[in-house]
This record gives structure tokens, sequence and C-alpha cells, in this order.
């Protein structure tokens, strides 16, 4: 059994792909999701398991888990990491777009909770943590049924907070700004710090809300996005 375990989904390039190295360097076990083979390549690279799937199938979802027992015994740290869902203008968006998102960001988070959540509690505790984006509390045109969902998302996870939080399980959401694991160079200037951010930086603040160095933090949407967004 291992000491320790981190579970990750879109875990197969980017943010995800670079938490796992992150947690796994901080001795963690990890277990892979995403729907490539990259997560295969990429567990065996640190001595965890994968599992291809993606975060909007109930069966995905559950078959990670399951390995992850198996393998391991134990859940300490998940984190749900998922792409945009289609993008467009406003109202063109289809319902079956809107629908699709919905599975996506908020669904897969939901039912990723009913999963773990036993576990963790019999564990005695346990660290949830959404990647959601900076654009969740200040909305963009440019993603918007991403916006919309990732905005629930921080509902949920404030919701999720005051019901578990007497059993030791801790769930935020990490606020990402336009990172290099995207071709967003462009978008450099928007920053208070006037560059984009590298995913390593992305992993460590994950990796912070994930272990144990952020024990009195809950319900919260950290922002990682080099002082993009302008509210106090």
């Amino acid at each position: 059994m291992a000491d320790k375990v981190c579970l990750i989904t879109g875990a197969g390039r980017g943010i995800g792909a670079a938490v796992a190295r992150e947690m796994a360097g901080r001795g963690y076990s990890v277990a892979l999701m995403s729907p490539s083979e990259r997560c295969e390549v990429l567990a065996e690279e640190l001595g965890g398991v994968a599992r291809r799937g993606v975060a909007q199938r109930a069966e995905d979802l559950k078959g990670i888990v399951d390995l992850a027992m198996a393998r391991f015994g134990r859940i300490d740290a998940v984190l749900n990491h998922t792409g945009h869902p289609p993008k467009g203008d406003l109202l063109e968006i289809t319902d079956e777009n809107w629908d699709l998102a919905n599975e996506m960001i908020v669904k897969s988070v939901v039912r990723m909770a009913r999963l773990v959540t036993p576990i963790m509690v019999s564990q005695g505790g346990g660290s949830i943590v959404n990647v959601t984006t900076y654009a969740a509390f200040e909305p963009s045109l440019w993603f918007p049924a991403s916006c919309v969902y990732r905005a629930g998302v921080s509902s949920f996870a404030k919701l999720y907070a005051d019901r578990y939080g007497p059993q030791n399980i801790r769930m935020n959401c990490l606020m990402p700004g336009f990172t290099d694991s995207l071709d967003v160079g462009k978008f450099a200037d928007l920053p208070a710090l006037k560059r984009i951010a590298r995913v390593e930086e992305q992993a460590k603040a994950a990796a912070f809300l994930l272990s144990d160095d952020s024990s009195y933090v809950t319900g919260q949407s950290l922002r990682v996005d080099g002082g993009i967004t302008r509210h106090v």
C-alpha cells in the first residue's frame, strides 16, 4: 500500500502532466487518466498506473478510481482537470454543446466527489482540487460555456467544503491564467507580470492545494493568473 496517492484526470499533457510530475516528486504515487496513450507513457515514467478515459464519462471516472484503489489501496488527493468545451458566439452554442460543457466541467466534479468521498472519509481526510479558469469570476466571450460552468464548480466547491470539512476533506479550485500548455503567447501583455505562465508554476500551486501544505484552506478558488483579473 502506498503512503500517499494522487489521482489526476486530464493527465496526458499540459497542466495535468505537470501536476503528475510535481506530485510524484513530492513522494505521491500517481493514478493518471487521459484520452490518449500519453497518460500511460507518463505513468510508466513515474511508476504509477494509468487508464485511458475522458472526464465526461462516468464509467471512465469509476475505472480510474477502481484502478487506483486496486493498485494502491487509497486515494489522498484528486485533481479534476479537463479541457475547454466547444466555443462559439454566445447564443449560437447549441443545446448539445451546453450539455457537453455541463458533463465535462460540473458533472465530472460531482461524479468524482461521489466516488472518492467515501474513500477519503474512511482514511480520515483528503484533498480535491478542480482546475477551472481565471475567467470563471470575470467571464469572457472567448469561451462562454466554459466560464458559465466553471463558475458553477467554484460554487459546488464551497458547498462541498461546508459539507465535508468536518470529515477533514477539503475541496478548492485552481484558476489558471494563460499558460504555455497552449499556444497563447499572443496574450502575454495582458497579465500584470507581462508573460504567460509555465505549466510548472501552475503545478506548484496545484500541489500546494492538494497537499497538507494547505491544510487550513478549503472552499477557495485560487487565481494563478499573473494578475490578469482586476477585481479585489
